[in-house]
């Protein structure tokens, strides 16, 4: 034992000098090419004294990364995440300053500007030589990813030999778009899942009507999405909107959720919740939009994950270069796009690649990291949300070669993933899911000239303004880049709209769902209410070619679903046999209709927009070339991929319907790995 003991400090000790070695060179090289950068006197050294002033500037820049870059990080906290980004190469830079400051030899110069130069530079350097040589070692590749781990929760006792789980959401990732990445090498982690010789099984699921993040993971973690008619909509005995990538909305309904269900939810014994919209009751969150607005306390870690990631100052450098490289793909895929008039097209400009990179790089590697901490610090129950190709598939479109490239560096951290599973101090079963599909398709105001809230204005005579507000995207990355910048998530002045005599009518958009409400009248209109006020709304908004079915109240039928030409069948005469209106939509359109008819914040007037079952395309009300929200092709159809000796999720002639069932197939595997989960005490229901 003590030989062995001995072995790896020896084998650490090369590994350290072989990187100060490499750090050396690379400074003396970069000595030699950049102009303000001086390692000699002006008259000139000897090839050794250059050498020793080389050696001793890395040595020190070295130490003093790792002495002193993760106070500074710590510290740095204070401030947003994004600005923390930017002043990576400074810090870098003004450490190397220092190191050449206490050289004995004097020697050391160099310009500000050029010593972040130098620094990036030798921070990569040094990681790549780290990583190469660590690669051959399991015992060195276990320390390296160690230091990723979350140390607070300090010693404890021995790690159960019971399963833990990892749930990975791979945002807006459909069914067959997976298929198609793995059956093309776009992703060989999970052809190799779903190979010759298959670990895993991969199982579709039907989402709600509102297919978005906002229902699907609230109905994933905590066991209930009721009353989540959208992505945003509007509460009428609350004067508010709400919306699901809000963090005061997210909050209300991860309350609302519990207090429904009794639970404290999916990861309530000993989970982790990383970068997701809810907590699903973890003790451990980092990125979790829904504690984005407390302040930071013991009961607010959301920000806790920068940390974990940003203080080894070579994951800063390599993210912040990533970071740079993603901002210049888009801008240079845009210019393509626009070259070769690719259509249909968005406007991809203004902050939009900035938002594309955070999405893609520091949000991925982030919690993709704290993912690797979470393993080797052997919790049970893990769950995190990546939604880069969710970013870029709206913009870019589902199956663009833009979203495919994102889709390989998803694979990418899968097998990373899998890899330190093997090295964790228990064993893990690595289930990967998605949250919705996306469904391609140009926007409604591209095809139509005006958008759904003019086609509104139009159908209640009142007058239509020539240049209309564009609707806000309601993809979930810029609500992380809000949340890290402390900004918050807004939408503008439509957070609280007070009810007034003759208001006029307010339209939300999710994907291809569009939501219409009269904020004066405190109660969800009829259509008999409806027609009273505005005759030709109902008709005008049913007839138009761009809208597939309506849904209102009827004070004579209850819920009814409206079709073009006076077309008007009540939701329970509805099925898969019968479906009306719904034909095109597919089985278990009627429903999911039918279900959010019973919520109790159902819009007056729900919209669904046109879709073409041949071509899978939707309109979307938003600026978004794939989209999701509604009814209507692949948005619906999400997948979940899951390890043979779980059981199987539904029996061979069942579907999996609904995120609530996806819950409670969750917990089931939970509870097969020995890992149960409770219900919320009461005391602590109560505090909720």
């Amino acid at each position: 034992m003590r030989g062995v003991r001995w072995r790896r400090i020896a084998s650490q000790i090369g590994r350290s000098v072989t990187v100060w070695a490499a750090s050396t060179v690379t400074m003396l090289l970069l000595a030699g090419i950049l102009p303000d950068f001086r390692i000699q006197s002006p008259d000139g050294d000897s090839a050794t004294r250059i050498a020793v002033t080389a050696a001793f500037g890395a040595g020190a820049f070295g130490l003093l990364s790792a002495l002193v870059w993760p106070l500074l990080v710590r510290l740095l906290l204070l401030v947003p995440a994004l600005v923390l980004g930017l002043l990576v190469f400074v810090l870098n830079g003004s450490l190397l300053l220092i190191a050449l400051r206490i050289n004995p030899s004097g020697r050391g110069e160099v310009a500000p500007e050029t010593a972040v130069v130098v620094a990036a530079v030798m921070s990569a350097v040094a990681s790549a030589t780290g990583a190469a040589l660590a690669v051959r070692d399991d015992d060195a590749y276990r320390r390296r990813l160690y230091r990723l781990a979350d140390r607070r929760r300090g010693a404890g006792p021995a790690r159960p030999t019971t399963y833990g789980t990892v749930f990975l959401q791979l945002d807006g990732v459909g069914h067959d778009i997976l298929l198609a990445a793995a059956a093309k090498g776009l992703m060989p982690t999970v052809a190799g899942w779903l190979g010759d010789r298959p670990t895993h099984r991969l199982t579709p699921w039907r989402t709600d009507w509102s297919s978005q993040t906002g229902a699907s993971q609230l109905g994933i973690l905590h066991g209930s999405n009721h009353d989540v008619p959208a992505f945003r909509w509007y509460e009428k005995e609350r004067g508010e909107i709400m919306v699901c990538n809000r963090p005061t909305s997210a909050a209300e309904l991860q309350h609302r959720a519990v207090r429904r269900t009794g639970q404290g939810g999916l990861l309530a014994v000993d989970g982790a919740s990383r970068g997701n919209l809810f907590s699903g009751g973890a003790e451990e969150q980092a990125l979790v939009l829904s504690i984005a607005t407390l302040r930071r306390g013991p009961e607010n870690r959301s920000r806790s994950g920068y940390f974990a990631y940003f203080s080894d100052p070579a994951n800063a450098v390599r993210t912040v270069m990533s970071f740079v490289a993603e901002v210049g793909r888009e801008m240079g895929q845009s210019t393509r796009g626009r070259i070769e008039r690719n259509r249909p097209r968005v406007a991809r400009a203004g902050l939009y690649p900035f938002v594309r990179a955070f999405a893609t790089v520091v949000e991925r590697d982030v919690v993709v990291a704290a993912v690797m901490g979470d393993m080797l610090a052997g919790r049970t129950a893990v769950y995190a949300d990546l939604v880069a190709y969710d970013e870029v598939a709206h913009h870019s479109g589902p199956r663009s070669r833009d979203a495919e490239k994102v889709l390989a560096r998803l694979d990418r951290s899968l097998a990373l993933i899998a890899n330190v599973a093997e090295h964790a101090p228990r064993p893990y079963r690595i289930v990967v899911l998605s949250d919705h599909g996306q469904s391609p398709g140009e926007t409604f105001r591209a095809r139509y000239g005006l958008g759904l809230g003019e086609l509104v204005r139009a159908g209640c005579g009142l007058p239509v303004p020539r240049k209309a507000r564009r609707t806000h995207s309601g993809a979930e990355a810029r609500a992380a880049v809000r949340a890290a910048l402390r900004r918050p998530v807004e939408e503008g002045r439509a957070h609280h709209r007070p009810a007034h005599p003759h208001s006029e009518p307010l339209v939300l958009a999710s994907g291809n769902l569009g939501l219409i409400s009269f904020p004066d009248v405190p109660h969800r209109m009829s259509r008999e209410e409806i027609d009273a006020r505005h005759p030709a709304l109902l008709t005008t908004l049913a007839n138009h070619p761009g809208v597939g079915f309506l849904l209102v109240r009827s004070e004579e039928h209850g819920g009814l679903v409206l079709g073009a030409h006076g077309v008007a069948v009540p939701v329970g005469e509805l099925d898969d046999e019968h479906p009306g209106p719904l034909a095109d939509f597919g089985p278990g359109a009627a429903d999911a209709v039918r279900r959010t008819h019973s919520f109790p914040h159902t819009a007056d007037i729900m919209v669904n927009s046109w879709y073409d079952p041949a071509e899978g395309e939707v309109l979307a009300f938003e600026e978004q070339i794939g989209s999701h929200g509604g009814l209507g092709g692949a948005q619906a159809k999400p997948f979940l991929l899951s390890p043979l000796d779980c059981s199987a999720p539904v029996g061979e002639t069942e579907e999996l319907i609904g995120a609530e069932q996806v819950h409670h197939v969750l917990r089931r595997w939970l509870d097969e790995a020995n890992g149960p989960q409770v219900p919320l005490p009461a005391e602590e229901e109560r505090a909720a």
